[in-house]
């Protein structure tokens, strides 16, 4: 098998690295922007309101759909136990520890992550980046750099929105359908919800995530070969690039966080 020779294995660990150093050279290049982005403040409020309103909706529909689920499971398992009672507690644990910054992190890596790359993309193939580079403009600095903080910025406020909304769905089904106490509800979550803990690890997590998914789509944009297959490939790769680093990330954070 002649893709098995030395020279072609070495090629392709070189392509590798070489890769991987470009791509560490954009992420520590935008971390260096981010006091030239604080001076253009309209070109960031553009990207959130790109990045998080038109992401808005599928969010707080699958926070509440995800509530409805989690409530019904947990009464189910619950109630065999005798502790009904405590399922505000463990629908809000719930979300705020791992499913409202992982589902928010995967959705927003499919809906406003395939948008970044297919939009730097599409400026790719059409040359606009190289006009800007011959008009002394920087992309990264004129188009990369507001949409990878916007992307920072949105990400904990969406996973917030996601964790709210199905604390309420759990409400409604818990209490409204299935009739659970509403003071036992409301009193369990607050008691046991801790802000720092619980909530905080969760802002973290989702903000980890933010930079990820972000990061990604706008790196896959960047280096997508300027042909319409190059930039459907380059989407296609968003996707499932950063969902398992979101996932993979989940289970490091998760063990640093609530296992020590």
């Amino acid at each position: 098998m002649s893709w098995w020779r030395p020279s072609h294995v070495g090629y392709a660990v070189r392509s590798k690295l070489a890769a991987l150093g470009a791509g560490a050279r954009l992420f520590v290049r935008l971390l260096s922007l981010a006091g030239a982005v604080a001076q253009r403040p309209a070109l960031l409020r553009d990207q959130i309101h790109f990045l998080g309103n038109h992401s808005l909706s599928i969010i707080a529909t699958s926070g509440l759909f995800v509530g409805f689920v989690l409530a019904l499971q947990g009464y189910n398992v619950l109630q065999l136990y005798g502790s009904a009672n405590s399922l505000g507690l463990v629908v809000t644990l719930g979300l705020v520890r791992e499913l409202g910054p992982v589902v928010t992190a995967l959705l927003f890596a499919g809906r406003a992550g395939t948008s970044l790359t297919a939009e730097i993309g599409l400026m790719r193939a059409g040359e606009q980046l190289s006009a800007m580079e011959m008009m002394a403009v920087d992309p990264v600095r004129r188009i990369l750099a507001p949409r990878f903080f916007a992307g920072v910025i949105v990400m904990p406020l969406l996973a917030a929105v996601f964790s709210a909304v199905g604390v309420l769905g759990g409400w409604l089904v818990g209490v409204v359908l299935i009739g659970v106490d509403g003071g036992a509800f409301w009193g369990q979550m607050q008691a046991g919800v801790d802000v720092v803990r619980d909530v905080g690890n969760g802002v973290v997590k989702s903000a980890v995530f933010g930079v990820t998914v972000t990061f990604v789509a706008l790196l896959q944009g960047f280096v997508a070969k300027p042909t319409p297959e190059g930039v459907s490939r380059a989407t296609t790769r968003t996707v499932v690039m950063a969902s398992l680093a979101v996932l993979a990330l989940d289970f490091v954070l998760t063990a640093l966080m609530f296992s020590i």
